[in-house]
């Protein structure tokens, strides 16, 4: 029998068993392509403190690539999201500001940074103030490893403060890209 153009095409009848496969498909490939996507491309973190404003403020939520590091090395005011190294269980997250990379010379007078024996200051436009003086500081920074600071100096728990004062390049998982919660915002 020739197919009429004016009939109406004949449906299947609904199969629930299709539709239900056809759903568990769909949510299998969605829970796939978020899980390479948050394991191996992006790092999403939530900033809990204000060690990072007026860059990043408390609560704010960024993305990371974990692929910006496997092509070129951490730098010298890049933002980043690592392990803290002092946690044995390696499950905190600190998201800091890179200051001294491996062989830097790290001093800290009069809150002010000078690297590498200068006598002229890091030039750091992205602090909110002034750091408040302290005591003097020496850091030597080894190889493989990079001294990190918050933004927001005064009110920062950063390498200063830890136990153990550099992160080792293994234990960076992203560079920051952009917050993206409350509002989207370029990080610098």
């Amino acid at each position: 029998m020739k197919r009429d153009e004016n009939m109406p095409n004949e449906q299947k009848p609904f199969n629930w068993k299709e539709e239900l496969i056809s759903w568990i498909k769909i949510i299998i490939t969605a829970a796939a392509i978020a899980f390479v996507l948050n394991n191996f491309i992006i790092a999403n973190s939530r900033v809990p403190s204000g060690s990072m404003e007026q860059t990043i403020m408390t609560g704010d939520r960024v993305i990371g690539s974990r692929l910006s590091y496997y092509f070129s090395e951490p730098q010298r005011g890049d933002v980043v999201i690592f392990h803290f190294p002092d946690d044995p269980t390696g499950k905190t997250y600190y998201v800091k500001r890179i200051i001294g990379t491996p062989g830097d010379i790290i001093d800290i007078r009069n809150g002010k940074v000078y690297l590498n024996n200068s006598e002229t200051p890091l030039e750091e436009p992205y602090l909110p103030e002034p750091m408040e003086p302290e005591p003097d500081a020496h850091f030597e920074v080894p190889e493989d490893s990079y001294f990190m600071l918050g933004d927001n100096r005064n009110f920062s728990a950063d390498a200063r403060r830890w136990n153990h004062k550099y992160v080792k390049k293994d234990k960076i998982i992203a560079k920051v890209l952009f917050r993206y919660f409350p509002s989207i915002k370029k990080i610098q």
